[in-house]
């Protein structure tokens, strides 16, 4: 996004200013009634904002999608997580694991959470589990070596210089989080929001799309001569 930006503000004569946030904490914002024109979140939370008329019906675009990895500290052993049983014995073994608190509305801790008890192993996995919000907290807590292994959206992991990405999970038992933006509704802005939006599902977009979450962000797009930061 950081990247893209620059390109359509050149490109279209608006600034925008960008706020984020988990998508679950973004949607909520909005539907506090927090001023923006553009709102990028998972899926079925912009749906749910279309229903409840906060966001204009029709102006949702999928545009991308991530999956959830695992981290570990930088030049650390990466644990096995090439099949579904693997990971599940690397999980057993791991001195402890941490990941965004499901409670924040994150998809990928709301998702891990639900893996672990899926694969039956929540019990023997909740005393050696940490709970943050998807914050740097998270990344240092793995970084410092408190913690082993480490989960969150794979572009979020990317982004973060202190750890190292060990892998997807393993395509069994993945999750892809699909995410897509919509129109603020009460927008001053309409136009410039569905400018931006036009832009980000173009090929333009194409790479950005490919890695990033895409959602957790809220936009105001306003013109190059007014006062927004």
């Amino acid at each position: 996004m950081v990247a893209l930006i620059p390109d359509f503000e050149k490109s279209s004569g608006h600034k925008v200013t960008i706020a984020y946030g988990t998508a679950g904490a973004v949607a909520d914002r909005v539907q506090k009634g927090e001023a923006a024109d553009i709102v990028i979140s998972s899926v079925p939370l912009i749906d749910q904002l279309q229903a409840q008329g906060k966001v204009v019906a029709g102006s949702r675009v999928n545009i991308a999608k991530v999956g959830v990895g695992v981290f570990v500290r930088k030049g650390a052993a990466k644990p096995d997580i090439s099949s579904a049983d693997a990971f599940k014995r690397s999980m057993l073994a791991a001195r402890s694991i941490a990941y965004p608190d499901p409670a924040g509305g994150g998809a990928s801790g709301i998702y891990v959470a639900s893996l672990l008890e899926r694969l039956g192993i929540a019990v023997e996995m909740k005393p050696k589990t940490k709970l943050f919000p998807p914050t740097e907290v998270l990344y240092a807590s793995v970084a410092s070596g408190d913690v082993e292994i480490g989960f969150n959206q794979i572009s979020e992991i990317l982004a973060q210089p202190t750890v190292e990405l060990a892998g997807p999970l393993p395509s069994a038992i993945q999750n892809y989080t699909q995410f897509a933006p919509g129109i603020v509704t009460g927008s001053s802005q309409t136009d410039a929001g569905r400018a931006l939006v036009t832009f980000l599902s173009s090929p333009a977009a194409q790479t950005w799309r490919h890695w990033t979450a895409a959602g957790w962000q809220r936009f105001t797009c306003s013109v190059w001569d007014s006062s927004a930061a």
